[in-house]
């Protein structure tokens, strides 16, 4: 069994970025996935694929997979990079781009 070790995406629905600073520990399972005939689902026997541990900073988590003997990796996403804007920006005069209803 592996681990990756991720920060969280954030939502493409939300602006928000709660919860973007834990890092979580996931199982990643060595099975293929079987297609039930029946339904048509996908299911596993493993089920430490469902667990998701948050740990507050990178160290800890790698400290847990290197304590309890579980081989990992770490996935460090790039940091997006926002652009401070008011609400009043919207409606400037000298917007560099167009702005239509």
């Amino acid at each position: 069994m592996f681990a990756k070790i991720s920060k969280a995406q954030p939502s493409a629905m939300t602006s928000g970025r709660a919860n973007s600073e834990k890092w979580y520990l996931e199982y990643q399972s060595t099975e293929r996935s079987v297609i039930d005939p029946l339904t048509g689902n996908t299911r596993n026997v493993d089920t430490r694929e469902q667990i998701k541990m948050p740990f507050d900073t990178l160290e800890d988590a790698v400290a847990y997979a290197k304590a309890n003997n579980i081989p990992h990796r770490v996935i460090d996403r790039p940091k997006s990079k926002r652009i401070p804007r008011s609400y009043s920006e919207n409606f400037d005069y000298d917007r560099k781009l167009p702005w239509t209803h």
